[in-house]
């Protein structure tokens, strides 16, 4: 049975720990609101480059002279995924998730005979993944959004361009990112997207089955210059649109997962202590008895 000493130190140790979360609790959600800000401002920017995208790209016939982050390399055998996650723990699942999601993907695409690479933001991913897909990890990107300003866009363009230079050295056909979509406090989702060649977002498809010009690939817009110069133009950025606002949402979800992840720990420490002072009283008021009984013996012995 443990002394009192150890039940006193134990509730000490729980109570600092208790302190901790708390603390990281509340600075999670001082961060939480400004990185929801952010998230929440662009994601109608990249809705809006998604449906401008595919509006243009209605206009076109898709060919061999097609611009290349449009038409692919013609081929799927080697595939990219961008695997973005957090570069700190103390999130709950919110890695543990993603990385499952992945862990699958890589296993589908192996079984199908496919070639795979694989680029990491976020220190987490990488640690997960070296243990048993070292050799397929190409790049890893680090302390993104480490700023007191979050995720900035220049530092997306360092992926971007990356990854732009891999596709034009034909190192792979088809690029996914899988990263976590950021739907509110308590939701944050684990979702895979093709980002090489572009595709059009399932939304953009329901909106132009919606509407009969569209659906048959006849736009009611005229563009100036034409749209095949407009594509060359728009398919690059648009890459580094869509994997801005994957970071911000990663960035809006880690936090609300770990202040999430803080409550529940605060609120389990604080449980823990009731039930150690509980047992300490417990201890202590047996320790006691046997002490008068000791004494009361002695006496009678006298």
């Amino acid at each position: 049975m443990p002394s009192l000493k150890d039940y006193r130190d134990r509730i000490a140790s729980v109570k600092s720990t208790k302190k901790i979360t708390s603390a990281m609790k509340m600075v999670a959600a001082s961060k939480l609101k400004r990185a929801q800000d952010k998230a929440e401002k662009a994601q109608p920017y990249a809705d809006a480059m998604s449906k401008v995208m595919a509006r243009v790209a209605a206009g076109v016939q898709i060919g061999a002279g097609s611009h290349k982050l449009l038409a692919g390399t013609g081929d799927d055998q080697t595939h990219l995924l961008l695997v973005v996650t957090s570069d700190r723990g103390l999130c709950g699942g919110f890695n543990g998730n993603l990385l499952r999601q992945t862990k699958i993907m890589i296993d589908e695409l192996s079984g199908l005979g496919k070639a795979i690479k694989i680029v990491t933001v976020g220190r987490k991913g990488y640690d997960f993944l070296k243990r048993e897909h070292k050799d397929l990890i190409v790049k890893s990107f680090m302390d993104i959004g480490r700023t007191k300003s979050g995720v900035e866009f220049t530092e997306v363009a360092a992926v971007a361009d990356y990854i732009l230079g891999m596709f034009d050295e034909n190192e792979f056909d088809v690029c996914s990112v899988l990263g976590n979509e950021f739907r509110s406090v308590l939701s944050q989702v684990p979702t895979a997207s093709q980002l090489i060649p572009f595709t059009f977002r399932e939304e953009t498809i329901d909106n132009m089955e919606d509407n009969a010009e569209e659906a048959s690939n006849e736009t009611p817009y005229d563009f100036e210059p034409e749209e095949e110069e407009i594509l060359n133009e728009l398919l690059p950025k648009n890459i580094s649109v869509q994997i801005f606002r994957i970071l911000l949402d990663s960035a809006a979800g880690e936090q609300a997962a770990r202040m999430t992840a803080m409550d529940s720990a605060t609120r389990n420490a604080g449980d823990k202590i009731k039930d150690l002072t509980l047992q300490y009283n417990r201890a202590r008021q047996a320790y006691i008895t046997k002490e008068l009984i000791e004494i009361i013996s002695g006496a009678e012995a006298v």
